[in-house]
């Protein structure tokens, strides 16, 4: 059996199949984002690792945004389900 990832243990935990968030928590977390500054820097950090010249302390960054924006999606999609499930749409 292969190791699990954070974001599956986060799952198990945070269990994005539930819906059972209220409205206003479900629209909080759908608000949450990445700064901009955040964005450039996962787009540099991508470009230079498509070219294949990351330093090992930039993929280990580019590892952590991946797994914070996997964390973040995990959220929103019970977010969305809560939403749906309670009627209050977006």
């Amino acid at each position: 059996m292969p190791a699990l990832t954070q974001a599956e243990v986060f799952s198990r935990v945070f269990q994005p199949e539930k819906p059972n968030l209220s409205a206003q928590a479900a629209r909080s977390i759908l608000a949450l984002d990445f700064c901009a500054e955040d964005r450039a820097r996962v787009n540099a950090l991508a470009e230079k690792a498509r070219q294949g010249k990351l330093s090992k302390r930039e993929d280990d960054e580019l590892e952590t945004f991946i797994h914070v924006g996997h964390l973040v999606a995990i959220m929103q999609s019970k977010a969305r389900l809560s939403l749906k499930n309670n009627g209050s749409g977006r």
